[in-house]
């Protein structure tokens, strides 16, 4: 087992439990998971070409062992139903996953409650709520809660929705706006658009689409927050129609669920398929098919927090298989992730895994039976999973993995971290090219252990434009990058277009409209330097708070 001194020390500090070793994990987790592919599972894990999400990699062979990282959580309108599903987000969180919610079904501030005009309070301070219930709780005391918290555009309140993190924070919270089709009639019309009360249905006021548009663009310019989801085409991309329409998704928005759904995710390590400077298809083909069989016998071995999460979960089966390491997949093959033969390149590999994981899935199907669901889905033949591709940003897995996070770019060729202690380090790959091609090496590798890039370095072009980090790629380059892995996975793509401090509120909304042309799902942007705290930072001379 090749793992860096990196990933024990990760591995130690939030996975093992007491008498393991680092490497104990991966064989406690195949023995608790795997059946007749025990070894199997086992030996694709150690060869770090595969990683399940975290919470299965924490809580695999306990009693009482979780292993889903995402759900989503119904938010009734009504204070018994709201304060029943935060003690189910408590019980989820300490188990290591995250939660979303749509606070859509909420009455308005200033709505009449048991007939008395003006007393509701509105979706905002229970989303505050469930914050200071995230900050009491530490999941598991090895990792932090996490949220998603979606408002229709058409809410009354969604205006100070959108502020709401320039006013309030909220850390333990990622927000996202819940566009429906009618906004995007509104819009292309320039008809005046609807904010309904959910209490009732009636329209409250109406409101120019523009004016709407532009204010989340302002705000995720000012703070990151909040992202877009576009609800009408997730919907429209539904595999189960029949059990009715999603509302909100996982905490980095690429799982959409159903109300009590969970869903565990699992990512391929791209930088492990080379061979000869060439891509291992038939390898990528076998690891995605032994990945499919992995995830769904987590379902079978996992312990659901509640009956109706038990009954959802497994009325659907969903599984979400991804990749990681894509920028460090592209480095290897000398070709920058600004270009086309880049996004060709990414399609190309999330197409195969895409079908293989949909055939891996129907033989499942023919031999063990498919999702209860089946009939409400669009399925004409036999699926033992709803769903089977989702890209996750692989926060720690990556890390494990020695990699760069999901299909995302290096956000800097110096990663600086703390975890019981801090180290800076340079990316292996920038070590490699600058010494084995440039004289001087040791002295530019000072200079990016500041700076974080190659930028400005007496280097060949090529290698700086292989080498470049997130902020200096255009932003219509990270949007087609997300759009076309997209056209090859069931759920969503989790992927933040990065831009400079410079960039303006004008340019952040032209980025969303130009992920909604694309076929985006959603869209998440963030401004360098947009938050007081910052936990990825350029360099090890600018780094404000680190994970």
């Amino acid at each position: 087992m090749s793992l860096s001194m990196n990933a024990r020390t990760l591995l130690a500090a939030k996975y093992t439990l007491p008498g393991e070793t680092p490497g104990d994990v991966f064989l406690r987790v195949a023995r608790a998971v795997g059946t007749s592919e025990c070894s199997r599972f086992y030996q694709v894990m150690k060869d770090l070409a595969f990683l399940p999400n975290s919470p299965t990699l924490m809580n695999a062979g306990l009693p009482r062992g979780q292993l889903a990282a995402c759900f989503v959580l119904p938010v009734e309108d009504s204070i018994q139903g709201i304060f029943r599903t935060l003690g189910i987000m408590a019980q989820i969180h300490k188990t290591g996953g995250g939660t979303g919610f749509s606070f859509s079904k909420v009455r308005p501030s200033n709505d009449q409650v048991g007939g008395r005009p003006g007393v509701a309070g509105g979706p905002l301070p229970f989303i505050r709520v469930f914050d200071e219930a995230t900050n009491a709780l530490r999941q598991g005391g090895r990792r932090r809660g996490a949220n998603m918290g979606v408002l229709a555009s058409s809410h009354p309140d969604i205006l100070a929705f959108i502020d709401v993190k320039r006013r309030w924070g909220l850390d333990n919270f990622n927000l996202s706006v819940g566009f429906d089709g009618k906004f995007f009639e509104c819009l292309s019309s320039g008809r005046e658009y609807g904010l309904v009360n959910p209490r009732n249905r009636e329209i409250r006021e109406t409101i120019a689409p523009g004016d709407l548009w532009d204010a989340v663009a302002r705000a995720a310019w000012s703070s990151g927050d909040p992202g877009m989801l576009f609800f009408d085409r997730i919907n429209e991309k539904n595999t189960v129609p029949g059990l009715g329409p999603f509302e909100a998704t996982n905490p980095c928005g690429e799982q959409p669920l159903l109300p009590f759904e969970s869903c565990n995710l699992g990512s391929i390590n791209l930088s492990q398929f080379l061979v000869k400077g060439d891509i291992d298809e038939e390898r990528i083909r076998e690891t995605a098919r032994l990945a499919v069989r992995f995830l769904d016998a987590v379902i079978d071995a996992t312990w659901f927090p509640t009956r109706r999460i038990r009954e959802a979960t497994l009325r659907t089966r969903k599984i979400g298989l991804g990749v990681m390491g894509l920028a460090d997949l592209l480095i290897r093959l000398d070709i920058p992730y600004s270009s086309d033969e880049a996004v060709v390149i990414a399609g190309q590999v999330m197409s195969v895994i895409q079908d293989e994981a949909k055939q891996a899935s129907y033989e499942m199907g023919v031999k063990k039976g498919s999702f209860p669901a089946i009939d409400m889905s669009i399925y004409q033949t036999d699926m033992r999973n709803a769903t089977v591709t989702t890209v996750a940003p692989t926060g720690s897995l990556h890390l494990i993995a020695d990699t760069s996070s999901g299909i995302e770019p290096y956000f800097s060729l110096v990663m600086r971290r703390s975890l019981q202690g801090t180290w800076i380090e340079i990316t292996p790959e920038v070590v490699t090219r600058l010494l084995s091609r440039v004289r001087s090496g040791m002295d530019l590798l000072a200079k990016v252990r500041r700076t974080g890039s190659v930028e400005g370095l007496p280097i060949p072009e090529h290698i700086r434009e292989v080498l470049r980090t997130a902020h200096e790629i255009p932003p219509e380059h990270h949007v087609r990058m997300q759009a076309e892995v997209q056209k090859y996975v069931d759920n969503a793509v989790s992927k933040t277009v990065n831009l400079p401090e410079s960039a303006t509120p004008g340019e952040v909304s032209r980025i969303f409209t130009l992920a909604r042309e694309s076929g985006c799902k959603g869209i998440t942007v963030y401004r360098n330097n947009s938050k007081n705290l910052q936990v990825l930072a350029a360099g090890a001379g600018s780094c404000k708070v680190c994970d």
